[in-house]
């Protein structure tokens, strides 16, 4: 038997956990359509999506719903739940090239989810840190880093899946 959560990713069947912990994420959900004030993005239909000409045909009506979506609260507040480091002597000879990897694949994963966002990028001493706006997206970089410059990565998850540390080095 089945319990009824209302919340995608939670549900007890089979003795699964809670895979969904985000508190910007309402239970109830929101009324359709609903504009995000911020990055211009549509819930309809149960999700968020960049869709640029709905967005603008949805924006003529008063009637239609308006806040922040997820991920514009999260920015906006400083809420992360990746942090992607980056490390070692490698990076800082191709800063721009790693960088413009990392934007691309935000790029890429905003197409498929808006919600997926970088929040900073900044160095830090000697480390470029990264914070994003879910966990998933810290791992992707990291993967996505890995795969183009190799080097040492580490994944770590938090037991509750609610925060991604991701590290990665590489010297000369």
């Amino acid at each position: 038997m089945q319990k009824e959560s209302g919340k995608f990713g939670i549900s007890d069947k089979r003795g699964r956990c809670e895979t969904s912990s985000d508190p910007y994420i309402l239970a109830q959900g929101l009324s359709e359509p609903t504009l995000c004030t911020g990055c211009k993005a549509v819930y309809r239909h149960k999700r968020w999506s960049l869709d640029a000409d709905a967005y603008e045909h949805l924006s003529a009506d008063a009637g239609v719903a308006r806040q922040l979506c997820p991920a514009c609260r999260k920015i906006e507040d400083g809420y992360a739940e990746g942090y992607v480091t980056l490390r070692g002597s490698y990076l800082w000879a191709h800063e721009e090239e790693i960088r413009n990897i990392l934007r691309n694949e935000e790029s890429k994963a905003m197409a498929k989810n808006p919600l997926e966002r970088i929040i900073r990028m900044e160095r830090d001493g000697e480390d470029l840190v990264i914070e994003t706006t879910e966990e998933k997206l810290a791992e992707h970089l990291g993967r996505a880093l890995n795969k183009a410059h190799q080097g040492d990565l580490k994944v770590v998850w938090a037991d509750d899946h609610g925060i991604c540390r991701v590290t990665w080095q590489r010297e000369g």
